[in-house]
């Protein structure tokens, strides 16, 4: 296989599957090349992804080693897209009924969920998280693409029990709108104890769901890892969570103008980018 071959290969082969550290020997025999020819390989991959700022290559020596890919922006990307997402989500025609803001056609796009969870899982990159958790509905897909960049499994708190699930253990919260008490559940086979979890959800206004997530994983004596979010209202000032991220802050919405006006959250000032 000419070197060109390998490195298209090598990149595919290793960018499906993130996280994992792969053996050098595995190459050697995969291509029926040198391990030094293999090491020049990596090398070329390794500065083309850093000069680009798309992703680090990390190769570990000894016995044990191997390399991985690590899915990861540079701080200008993340910066970039921010923007565009401000701008996608100030759209006036997202306004709906009761100062609500539409978001499920960014949730359900794949180049947009692509780039969302490419973010994500940049800041939490080093961050050794054992899972990805949310709560239905529309942090479902979130978590999803989070996860796969992470290469963790994700899971899913849900309002109502499914017999489908077994047995499962429940925590009651104050929602959002701090009028009601509400209840989420999580099946015991999903979460092991002392897990590194990782909390997402597609919108915060005082962050009463997100408690409750946070309530369930301390339930299954597991750890917090962090909390990110893809829009908050910044508006309200009630907030019953502290520490959390968000990709977009909302500061206004104005249903008789018809205006949204929203800003960058503060994931990449809590982003360690110098790792290239």
């Amino acid at each position: 296989m000419k070197r060109s071959e390998r490195l298209v290969d090598m990149t595919k082969y290793l960018m499906e599957r993130p996280h994992k550290l792969i053996p050098l020997p595995f190459f050697v025999k995969r291509y029926g090349a040198a391990k030094s020819s293999i090491s020049e390989d990596l090398a070329i991959l390794k500065h083309t992804l850093a000069s680009n700022q798309d992703g680090i290559l990390e190769t570990l020596a000894g016995a044990a080693g191997g390399v991985r890919y690590i899915p990861f922006w540079g701080k200008s990307h993340a910066q970039e897209y921010l923007r565009e997402l401000v701008e996608l989500i100030e759209d006036p025609q997202r306004i709906l009924a009761g100062g609500f803001v539409y978001l499920s056609d960014i949730l359900c796009n794949p180049r947009y969920l692509d780039k969302i969870g490419k973010l994500i899982s940049t800041r939490y990159a080093y961050s050794n998280i054992d899972v990805v958790m949310t709560i239905e509905t529309k942090g479902i897909p979130l978590a999803q693409v989070v996860a796969q960049y992470l290469n963790v499994p994700f899971i899913i708190a849900r309002k109502h029990s499914k017999v489908t699930e077994g047995a499962s253990v429940s925590v009651n919260y104050i929602s959002s709108s701090l009028d009601r008490v509400s209840k989420m559940e999580l099946p015991t086979r999903v979460l092991e104890e002392n897990s590194n979890v990782l909390l997402v959800d597609d919108f915060m206004m005082a962050g009463g769901t997100l408690t409750g997530m946070q309530q369930l994983v301390k339930e299954f004596n597991s750890t917090i890892a962090g909390v990110c979010v893809l829009c908050e209202a910044d508006f309200d000032d009630v907030k019953l969570i502290e520490g959390h991220l968000s990709l977009v802050k909302i500061e206004k919405v104005d249903s008789e103008k018809g205006n949204i006006v929203a800003q960058p959250g503060n994931i990449v000032d809590h982003t360690d980018f110098n790792r290239f």
